[in-house]
């Protein structure tokens, strides 16, 4: 069973920074993608952040020069630092990982964001 913990969310400050870590159970290069999501209240969920098993980044326009998507290969691990962060950040952050072509096979249980201004 594959398994995805998200840890790191919380308070933060409007222009502040928070970084979120993602601890999965299978080895990085398992998979074709991981990927950050996010939930803001009353929105549907988008896509933020997604690094390939290649190393190659794409963000979405909201967040770029803002956010950066990483791993360490070594700890299973995917993070996501945060900064300059903006009300507009406020949301339920999910990592997930990608098997197939937009295919979000996993998923973690989410970690709050709040932005305070």
């Amino acid at each position: 069973q594959v398994q995805l913990v998200e840890s790191g969310g919380g308070l933060g400050q409007s222009g502040g920074s928070l970084i979120l870590s993602c601890a999965v159970s299978i080895s990085i290069f398992s998979v074709e993608a991981w990927g950050w999501h996010r939930q803001a209240p009353g929105k549907q969920r988008e896509l933020v952040a997604v690094i390939t098993s290649g190393g190659s980044t794409n963000y979405a326009d909201s967040v770029t020069d803002r956010f950066t998507i990483s791993r360490d290969n070594a700890k299973n691990t995917v993070y996501l630092q945060m900064n300059i962060l903006e009300s507009e950040d406020t949301a339920v952050y999910y990592c997930a990982a990608r098997v197939g072509f937009n295919l979000w096979a996993y998923w973690g249980q989410g970690t709050r964001v709040t932005v305070s201004s």
